[in-house]
């Protein structure tokens, strides 16, 4: 496994990914504009360091090959010091997509990153499918993604986030209206995990519990669900296969230029 570099190394940070990685549904207050967990990392290592400048690479409805290929040699000439990859979601949601294609794809990106920078933090997934009936056929293929991206980890000697083994996924409060993207208690665990994973400590008010019990759905909203949030995307995916849109497509990265943080 590669060394992480110290803290005040970290001068230029570059993320790349999906809309998890963007930030959806975590947005600023009274701002249309979404923060997230790599906005939070990126305030916390200007606060410890100042002079940090940023970069948010990622794209909505990116899949894993499309971020090798769109996102990377936007990275590279950006000579970032820390890298952060959040993808794989869309990969799971696309029809055929097997074991052999997931691995393939996780492996070029991680690999890839590796070559751009020496401190990659890569992420697997929170087990979604625990959610609701309609999302357990997920199950075995958030499994095989999360298998490759440790896998990858190991590997090319990246730094893991395991959100796999969260049990916050259970609690909908972390988590935004289409039970997918996190709200924002769930972006402040991502980015405490973040910082801990690179030697810092976070703010222990990211990770303390929420008050009162998890909220859990029901029969009904699990209704109001598949109606509201799942019937939508599935019938935008439907279109844009018989169109042939590419996913992400319409969509500019949030910050493309590596910018001071303060």
């Amino acid at each position: 496994m590669r060394k992480v570099r110290p803290a005040r190394d970290f001068r230029r940070f570059v993320v790349v990914g999906d809309s998890c990685a963007e930030g959806l549904d975590d947005r600023y207050p009274d701002s249309e504009h979404y923060r997230g967990w790599a906005d939070l990392v990126a305030t916390e290592l200007e606060r410890r360091h100042p002079g940090v400048h940023y970069a948010n690479l990622a794209v909505r409805g990116k899949r894993l090959d499309q971020i090798v290929t769109e996102q990377l040699p936007a990275a590279r000439p950006l000579r970032p010091d820390l890298v952060a990859l959040f993808g794989g979601v869309n990969d799971l949601l696309t029809r055929g997509c097997s074991a052999a294609t997931l691995h393939g794809r996780v492996d070029r990106a991680v690999g890839g990153l590796t070559e751009i920078c020496d401190t990659v933090v890569v992420f697997t997934v929170s087990d979604i499918s625990r959610q609701s009936p309609v999302l357990r056929g997920l199950r075995g293929r958030i499994g095989l993604l999360n298998g490759a991206v440790r896998h990858a980890a190991n590997t090319h000697g990246a730094t893991l986030v395991d959100l796999a083994s969260q049990e916050s996924v259970d609690d909908l409060r972390y988590f935004g209206p289409d039970r997918l993207h996190l709200a924002a208690p769930g972006h402040r665990r991502v980015a405490a995990q973040v910082l801990t994973s690179l030697g810092m400590t976070a703010d222990p008010a990211w990770t303390a519990p929420l008050p009162g019990a998890p909220v859990r759905a029901g029969f009904r909203s699990h209704l109001q669900w598949a109606w509201q949030q799942a019937a939508p995307v599935l019938v935008s995916r439907a279109r844009n296969v018989v169109v042939r849109r590419q996913p992400g497509d319409g969509f500019a990265a949030k910050r493309p230029h590596l910018t001071p943080v303060g």
